[in-house]
């Protein structure tokens, strides 16, 4: 008994699975959506047997009426009683004609114009089949209205619309009556006739058709568009399971792999090419990461092992106060760039992270370069080197001072740091259309074209210019600033460069009150 409350639960578990599965639910969709549509089709058919059943049956008793009208009924006084009497002139031994008086009279009523039933001269019996008498009675009081209505609307001679009617008798058979009113010439006077046919076979057609329809069609149909939709389901969700797999298979160690495109030019081929960007992303970022750690590991590494190493040489060789003041005073130069580098990886970590929020002000850009120029023209002549400063007048935008100041501070100490000493150092700022532009430029050494796109990487030193340790070569990390405080103001930075005669660093930024540019970094020789 356990054992099979334990299968149960476990078909009831996968049951409540499967359901959940998006293939699941897109057969049960598609199944409805065809049992929907076969069941339409096929109840439209019913409609359409139904009323061509009921047509036949219209024209059936069109024409027993027409032929009852015509020349086989007649309303006569009989020269005994002198009571009008209903007379039917037919010829008795033809069959034919027999039968058709015959069917006419199994539902047939036929009144005067009080809705008293008129005496039939064969049987001298009221004109009202038994078949009509087990039917609901049409009351005198509808017949006189009846034929009030056929008099105030026809002509003496003139055709009356007839009146069509469903009536059941006492066992539940349905009968079909055409009821209107025939003008007697004789008696100069209407007289009501009411002609019925049974809708029995066309009761029980329709119930074996509707039966049909529920009992083989509906569970047919729902069969079908079942097997169907399990079947087109699946062809229509292999390419999901493929990128799904290919997910799986994807690890850090193989950011290469690609979900290759089935050229269909659909939304699976869209998400497709969606997953491959979103893994070259992922492998962009982890090889940043890799980067940064071997460049994080490497710069920390030096000062720690220089550390070190003076310590080390200091208690093993020092012999005198001055001996270990000297290594003491080494040891705290490599551990103020220590703090250095984790300072501005802080910072630049904070920065790309979003965790620094841009204190955004209206800024004039001509008195930040002003400041500048004039904090920098004692160490710019210190070095020899000619500062120069210009700024147009309208030179607004809507930017964070601090960073902003952060970014030509950077751009400004390294143009300083790589110009010999007799050459100029130049700032302007002008006024474009909804833009400013902002300039720094050198006439130092310059940087080679090959390494103008890794510029601004972080701890990305040009070859040349030093990758020692030593403070006055810097960490490579403030051109990394220079890019994330230009491309957080939606600005565009530019490099041109020709080594030997120097480099300038275009800035565009959006003006006060114009609408952002895009943010990216160019560089061009």
């Amino acid at each position: 008994m356990r054992f099979r409350r334990r299968d149960l639960l476990r078909i009831g578990r996968d049951l409540r699975r499967a359901s959940r599965g998006l293939r699941f639910r897109l057969t049960a969709t598609y199944a409805a959506l065809f049992v929907v549509l076969v069941v339409g089709a096929v109840w439209l058919a019913r409609a359409q047997l139904s009323a061509s059943l009921q047509t036949q049956a219209t024209d059936s008793l069109d024409e027993d009426w027409t032929a009852l009208k015509g020349s086989i009924l007649r309303i006569e006084r009989d020269p005994d009683s002198g009571a009008y009497e209903a007379y039917w002139y037919y010829d008795k031994d033809d069959p034919d004609e027999t039968t058709v008086v015959l069917d006419i009279k199994k539902v047939l009523l036929i009144t005067d114009s009080s809705g008293k039933a008129i005496q039939d001269h064969e049987t001298q019996e009221p004109a009202e089949s038994t078949i009509y008498q087990d039917l609901p009675q049409d009351r005198p009081a509808e017949i006189q209205a009846r034929v009030r209505q056929w008099v105030s609307a026809s002509k003496p001679g003139q055709a009356g619309k007839p009146f069509w009617m469903e009536k059941r008798d006492s066992s539940g058979e349905l009968f079909l009556i055409r009821a209107a009113v025939i003008w007697d010439e004789h008696r100069h006077a209407p007289y009501y006739v009411a002609l019925g046919t049974s809708l029995a076979k066309n009761e029980v057609i329709l119930r074996r058709y509707s039966f049909m329809l529920f009992v083989g069609v509906l569970p047919g149909a729902t069969l079908l568009g079942w097997l169907v939709g399990w079947l087109v389901a699946g062809r229509a969700l292999t390419p999901v399971r493929d990128v799904a797999q290919a997910a799986q298979r994807i690890t850090g160690s193989n950011l290469g792999l690609r979900i290759p495109s089935r050229n269909a030019g659909d939304e699976l081929d869209y998400l497709i090419l969606t997953f491959n960007r979103m893994i070259e992303r992922l492998e962009a970022s982890f090889r940043q990461m890799k980067q940064f750690s071997a460049d994080v590991s490497h710069e920390l590494r030096t000062p720690i092992t220089a550390i070190r190493g003076q310590l080390e040489v200091a208690l093993m060789t020092a012999g005198s106060t001055e001996q270990y003041r000297e290594a003491m005073f080494n040891a705290l130069q490599d551990i103020d760039r220590l703090s250095q580098i984790v300072r501005a990886l802080l910072l630049l970590s904070q920065a790309e992270s979003g965790q620094l929020a841009l204190q955004r002000s209206r800024v004039d850009l001509g008195l930040v370069l002003e400041d500048l120029a004039e904090q920098f023209q004692i160490p710019a002549e210190g070095a020899g080197v000619r500062l120069a400063a210009h700024c147009q007048p309208g030179c607004f935008v809507d930017a964070d001072r601090v960073q902003i100041e952060r970014m030509i501070t950077n751009l400004l100490s390294n143009a300083l740091k790589f110009t010999p000493e007799g050459g100029e150092v130049r700032l302007s700022a002008q006024p474009l259309e909804g833009s400013v532009e902002l300039v720094v430029e050198d006439t130092g050494r310059g940087i080679p074209a090959e390494h103008l796109p890794h510029i601004f990487d972080r701890f990305y030193r040009v070859p040349g210019s030093g990758t020692a340790p030593a403070p006055d070569q810097g960490l490579g990390l403030g051109l990394s600033f220079v890019a994330w405080i230009a491309k957080a103001h939606h600005g565009v930075i530019d490099v041109e460069s020709t080594p030997g005669k120097g480099t300038r660093f275009t800035i565009t930024l959006p003006a006060a009150g114009a609408a952002a540019l895009p943010a990216e970094v160019s560089v061009s020789q």
